[in-house]
């Protein structure tokens, strides 16, 4: 005789929860890579940094000597490279082909070649499937500029972090200085980022439709973080 076992009700209400696909966009100095390594660490998701993968690309187009402005150039050497992410307690280490450049990717002069190379529709088109392989199954907090419009436009948390540009300029400079930056060329290579970011053609920097904009200009560390976390919370408990 055939039996069936019923499932008991810790069972099924026992089941690990889903795990979400989170997406933080914003302009540089808002925040955002900050606040989404820390809720990373909190939920045990992986923290994914899109623009550490740009940083990486332009420093191996630094290295190769290819002009930032050769798009063409820029596609095969994105298509010839490998970019790899690992998680660790103290953020991210950035491998490129193999080579950890944690450190140099993070240097002035190479931040400034990624938002050059980043305005490129060819080199943008090959990071999103990059992108969207890494975070498709979920547990992911990804940060960037098109993250909730572009990369995962179905993300289950779109947050569009913001800040008033002079608070932005500030906390930049403070980040920059170890690297010898002097104030006014940082504001200036902000505003500049601001500029391409928003204006290029292909995926500008705009929140998504169904995200929700928190303006941190006014808000400490912990309170933008307290926010996002209830936002997240919400969305656990809906599903």
């Amino acid at each position: 005789m055939e039996t069936h076992r019923v499932q008991s009700h810790s069972e099924m209400t026992d089941s690990p929860p889903r795990k979400l696909i989170i997406a933080i966009d914003g302009p540089a100095g808002a925040g955002k890579s900050t606040i989404a390594s820390r809720l990373a660490r909190k939920l045990g998701y992986v923290n994914l940094e899109s623009g550490a993968m740009y940083r990486a690309l332009a420093l191996k187009a630094i290295e190769r000597d290819i002009s930032f402005d050769d798009e063409a150039a820029l596609a095969v050497l994105a298509h010839n490279s490998r970019i790899q992410l690992e998680p660790t307690l103290g953020g991210n280490r950035v491998l490129l082909d193999g080579r950890d450049v944690t450190p140099r990717v993070r240097e002035t002069d190479v931040s400034e070649a990624a938002s050059r190379v980043s305005v490129h529709p060819q080199v943008r088109e090959w990071m999103v499937a990059k992108q969207r392989e890494l975070g498709v199954r979920g547990g992911v907090v990804m940060e960037g500029r098109d993250i909730g419009t572009k990369v995962f436009p179905d993300a289950d948390v779109k947050i569009f972090l913001d800040a008033d540009p002079v608070i932005r300029e500030q906390r930049r400079q403070k980040q920059q200085y170890p690297h010898g930056a002097s104030a006014e060329s940082m504001a200036a290579e902000l505003r500049e980022r601001d500029r391409r970011d928003r204006n290029r053609a292909n995926s500008p920097l705009e929140p998504a439709p169904d995200a929700t904009v928190l303006d941190s200009t006014s808000l400490s560390e912990d309170e933008v973080l307290q926010r996002v976390e209830e936002l997240v919370a919400k969305k656990l408990n809906a599903t």
